[in-house]
């Protein structure tokens, strides 16, 4: 469940099913609306995703080699993507927007305002496309910058970040002792909100020899598939079957027939209890979120879970930046960085820290 484009279509059902070596994926969309589906990429992304059916040696040898490449392989070249204008409200979410259409992923992100009201912005990226080296690639991204920004941009620069900042990707321990109590007082927040129903999930062994399933009853929320299919990633499970069908209210039926990494059903009781309780606590609270009064200053924390090969939810950082330029909120401050944190609760210890401070929150 990686990263599709900004705009691809809403599911509405989805089957799926697989005999251990090949799958067979169904979905039902309805396309958002706003903007017209770039089909093609949306194809190219769902077929990068997927393992050759030529493979000579079969599907088995293809993702052990997938897992030798992943292990010996380079890191993607990390790009510092420099730029400087003037402060309007809105400003960080439609540079977001421009970087999210070029296919830059953001690794960092530091943003300042200075007291004459120029804004300047640091981001580290990777390019989807492996481009960003070359002259056309770097003109591209400053020219759509530009486009959105027009007179008020004062500076764009792309260049291949150093050692030392590519390193700071890794995850820190460091983090402030008073934002590590609150994101651990968060953890334990499993009750959702009182305005939507509570999900209920449960394992059943009863409906079949080989597999174990897991039933969900929530409501849907933006990137539900994903919290979903991350926590069984994290678990090692594997889905044989599943069907997902989303109601018009907005509640979700999900059925998922699986199994362990063993190839055995989850009859251990105590493994169920832990795998239902951390989906529950998913569903209601996939992001964390905190006000925190700073003096004179507000500042916003958004606390991420990272799945443990060190990726995080897709388009958390625009979806934030939409939401604070909607509600009419000027942002003073960024920074966006992992932390390894030591939780007592069952969640992964990476997570993704993204801190908006706000001179004046209104």
């Amino acid at each position: 469940m990686r990263p599709l484009p900004r705009d691809s279509p809403l599911r509405v059902e989805h089957y799926f099913s697989t005999d251990g070596k090949w799958c067979y994926v169904l979905l039902w969309v309805v396309e958002r609306g706003r903007k017209a589906t770039r089909w093609a990429l949306l194809k190219k992304r769902l077929i990068a995703a997927c393992p050759p059916a030529s493979s000579p040696l079969g599907i088995d040898s293809y993702y052990f080699n997938r897992r030798q490449e992943t292990a010996t392989e380079q890191n993607p070249q990390v790009f510092l993507f420099m730029f400087s204008c003037y402060d309007r409200m809105g400003l960080l979410h439609d540079v977001t927007e421009v970087l999210c259409e070029l296919e830059l992923t953001i690794r960092r992100v530091k943003v300042s305002t200075t007291p004459d009201g120029r804004v300047v912005d640091l981001f580290l990226v990777t390019d989807t496309r492996e481009l960003l080296h070359t002259k056309n690639r770097k003109d591209e991204a400053c020219t759509q910058l530009r486009a959105v920004l027009g007179d008020s941009m004062c500076s764009c620069d792309i260049e291949l970040a150093s050692a030392e900042l590519a390193e700071c990707l890794q995850a820190s321990s460091s983090l402030p002792p008073s934002v590590t109590e609150e994101m651990i007082t968060l953890e334990f927040q499993e009750e959702p909100s009182s305005s939507l129903p509570r999900s209920s999930v449960s394992v059943d062994n009863s409906l079949s020899h080989a597999h174990s399933l897991i039933q969900i009853q929530c409501h849907d929320h933006k990137g539900l598939l994903y919290d979903i299919m991350r926590t069984l990633k994290d678990y090692n499970i594997q889905i044989s079957y599943g069907r997902f069908n989303a109601a018009e209210n907005g509640n979700c039926n999900i059925d998922l027939f699986v199994v362990q990494n063993d190839g055995k059903k989850i009859v251990d009781c105590n493994k169920q209890k832990a795998l239902c309780s951390r989906l529950r606590m998913e569903l209601s609270c996939s992001l964390q979120v905190n006000l925190i009064s700073r003096g004179p200053d507000t500042e916003l924390i958004v606390a991420n879970p990272v799945e443990l090969s060190g990726k995080g939810r897709p388009l958390v950082f625009y979806d934030i930046t939409l939401a604070l330029k909607i509600l009419k909120i000027r942002i003073f401050l960024v920074y966006l960085c992992s932390f390894n944190l030591i939780t007592p609760f069952q969640r992964p210890p990476f997570f993704l820290i993204i801190s908006y401070i706000f001179r004046k929150l209104l």
